[in-house]
């Protein structure tokens, strides 16, 4: 499953990018969640570009609550 993948991915991104300690949630800003989202989506090419922007849309929700930063949980 390409999303499943790209997810796999972004949650070990958030792992590798994170200045909080191992193990926790993990938070990046949303501006790098979404750049390195947008490029590996496009180097799979099967995600649909709507499927990414409501994908998007919904995780910016989520940051915008936790003074924009994404958590792993949020996806």
């Amino acid at each position: 499953n390409p999303l499943q993948s790209l997810l796999s991915s972004m949650k070990h991104a958030c792992e590798i990018l994170t200045s909080e300690p191992e193990g926790g949630a993990a938070p990046i800003p949303f501006e790098t969640f979404s750049f390195l989202y947008l490029y590996l989506a496009s180097i799979d090419g099967e995600i649909p570009k709507d499927e990414t922007e409501a994908f998007l849309h919904k995780i910016k929700e989520e940051a915008d609550k936790q003074s924009g930063m994404v958590l792993i949980r949020h996806f």
